[in-house]
C-alpha cells in the first residue's frame, strides 16, 4: 500500500567530469542514457516527477523527451549531486510525504524496484535499497529529513546522512544486483554489454 502524495527525483545536472562528454546524452538502446532512466521513471507509481538538469542542460533538452516531468536547474551544478538535490527540494509538491532519489544514469534501475520502495519503504525517515552487492539508489527520503538535505553540499552528500546514524534508516532487500551508473567509459561499455540481447 502506498503512502500518500510520493514525488520522484531524478538527478540528472552532472558535468560528467571523468567521461569527458555529456553522459545524459550518450546512446542506449533507443534512446539516451537520461532518455531510457526516464522512461522506467515514469512507468512508476509517482504523482510528481522531477528531473533536475545543470550541465549539458541546453543538449538534454533538445535530445531527451522532457514531456509531463518538472525540470528545475540546479545553478550551482558543478559542486556535486547535493546543490542538484537542493534545488530539486524546492520544487517538491507541499502535499509530498517525501521523495524517491534516483540517478539519471542509471536505465537499469528496475521500475519494480521502485514501486516495492514506495509501497514497502515511506513509512521511515530514510530507506535504501540494498542489493547482493551493496547498498544504491533509489533511495526513500521523508519529508521530515528535508531540512538536513537542504544544508548538505558536495557530493556523496545523501550518503553522509545515511551513514551518520543521527536518523533512522531502514533497508529494502533486493534480490538483484545493483543498477550500474556510468561515471566512466568502462562504466558505459558495461551497461551497453548487459544491455545487448
Amino acid at each position: 500500500m502506498t503512502i500518500g502524495f510520493v514525488t520522484g527525483v531524478v538527478l540528472a545536472a552532472g558535468v560528467s567530469r571523468r567521461l569527458g562528454t555529456a553522459k545524459q546524452l550518450l546512446p542506449y538502446r533507443n534512446t539516451t542514457v537520461l532518455g531510457a532512466t526516464l522512461d522506467v521513471v515514469r512507468s512508476c507509481a509517482f504523482d510528481q516527477i522531477i528531473v533536475t538538469l545543470g550541465g549539458a542542460a541546453a543538449a538534454v533538452r533538445q535530445q531527451v523527451d522532457l514531456a509531463g516531468l518538472e525540470v528545475v536547474m540546479a545553478d550551482d551544478f558543478g559542486s556535486g549531486c547535493s546543490s542538484s538535490l537542493r534545488s530539486a527540494l524546492s520544487a517538491v509538491h507541499p502535499l509530498a510525504t517525501g521523495i524517491v532519489l534516483m540517478l539519471g544514469d542509471q536505465p537499469g534501475l528496475s521500475a519494480a524496484t521502485v514501486d516495492r520502495l514506495i509501497a514497502e519503504g515511506t513509512s521511515t525517515a530514510i530507506t535504501v535499497c540494498h542489493y547482493r552487492d551493496g547498498v544504491g539508489h533509489p533511495f526513500w527520503l521523508s519529508r521530515s529529513v528535508f531540512s538536513e538535505l537542504a544544508e548538505l553540499h558536495g557530493d556523496k552528500a545523501v550518503w553522509k546522512i545515511i551513514e551518520s546514524d543521527r536518523v533512522p534508516v531502514s533497508r529494502l532487500d533486493v534480490d538483484a544486483p545493483m543498477p550500474l551508473d556510468v561515471d566512466t567509459w568502462d562504466d558505459y561499455e558495461r551497461l551497453r554489454a548487459a544491455a545487448s540481447p
